[in-house]
């Protein structure tokens, strides 16, 4: 499986990555792919390598991929959430992960609600880190398993395509770490949403911004919708979420007034008849079953290369 050498000892962000680790990152997957599509979907490169998932925010479909991922690798697992933890009882992030770290632990996948946790954790601690989340920062294996969906449905690479991230861009980990991700592959990114969920900075990263669905929906080849996170709004950002669906969401009425096929994404979960109706979401259209798949294969495939990456005994 060895085919070149990932330039990070960890996945903190997006940021931290070349184009040509994306790039090794998506050939690598390709293979994994390959692999959990066949009767035994196991194969043994990891089975000296012990995993800790650290989960200290609620999450079901990044937990599940991950948990598959390294099973599929046979990999060695601990899951850990914090709601049954001593995190209740006062015990301190780091004493936490140290503690895990005394059952030798090879790698950290981590999701937490504070931004920078996993950046501050790769400089304290001997063990390899995976950015699973970290509050509204970042999520970068969701980016790479967005593009890497949009460069399959597409059957080209993402050199000029047109991008555009619709919904709740101010809350959300996913917009930032895809914004960073498309660049680096030479998409063209446009945000589209409320204005009160847009933040002002985005212009200095090079993306466009606009209000109008209909207009970015004709624009883009591919929408990546994302979900209002009710969860992490402290004020109300908009009048009401029927408003919101009136003016933001995206109907099946509203796709077929537009000329081409459009690919719909979404990371899930998806907030039916908000930000998509069902019958766009279950739609042709749609490639979000496709992204779940792929999920599991690009996260075998950072796991795999940050294990080879640290000199761990990764076996194809």
């Amino acid at each position: 499986m060895g085919e070149g050498m990932i330039s990070t000892k960890h996945l903190l962000g997006i940021k931290d990555l070349t184009r040509d680790d994306i790039k090794l990152i998506f050939s690598t997957a390709r293979k994994f792919k390959d692999v959990i599509n066949r009767p035994i979907k196991k194969v043994p490169s990891l089975r000296d390598v012990t995993i800790a998932n650290l989960f200290f925010e609620n999450s079901t479909r990044t937990k599940l991929s991950f948990e598959l991922a390294e099973k599929r690798l046979s990999a060695d697992v601990i899951n850990f959430s914090s709601s049954n933890s001593s995190v209740k009882k006062g015990e301190t992030l780091l004493d936490t992960v140290n503690n895990i770290l005394s059952m030798k632990v090879d790698m950290i996948v981590i999701r937490h609600p504070a931004p920078g946790t996993a950046d501050f954790l790769s400089k304290h601690i001997d063990a390899q880190i995976i950015n699973a989340g970290d509050g509204t920062h970042e999520h970068p294996t969701q980016a790479l398993l967005d593009a890497f969906s949009m460069e399959e449905a597409l059957g080209a690479d993402l050199r000029n395509k047109k991008i555009c991230i619709f919904g709740d861009i101010l809350h959300s980990r996913v917009a930032l770490s895809n914004i960073f991700c498309l660049q680096k592959l030479g998409a063209k990114v446009r945000v589209c949403g409320p204005p009160t969920l847009i933040p002002k900075h985005l212009t200095a990263l090079g993306v466009e911004t606009s209000y109008s669905v209909k207009d970015s929906l004709a624009w883009c080849d591919v929408a990546n919708v994302l979900r209002i996170q009710l969860e992490r709004q402290d004020i109300k950002y908009i009048p009401s979420l029927r408003e919101y669906s009136r003016y933001y969401g995206i109907s099946k009425e509203l796709l077929d007034s537009i000329d081409g096929h459009k690919i719909i994404m979404h990371p899930g979960p998806i907030n039916r008849g908000i930000e998509l109706d069902s019958d766009v979401a279950d739609s042709e259209h749609a490639i979000i079953l496709q992204q779940v798949e792929n999920g599991v294969a690009i996260r075998m495939a950072v796991l795999f290369l940050l294990a080879s990456q640290r000199g761990v005994k990764a076996e194809a």
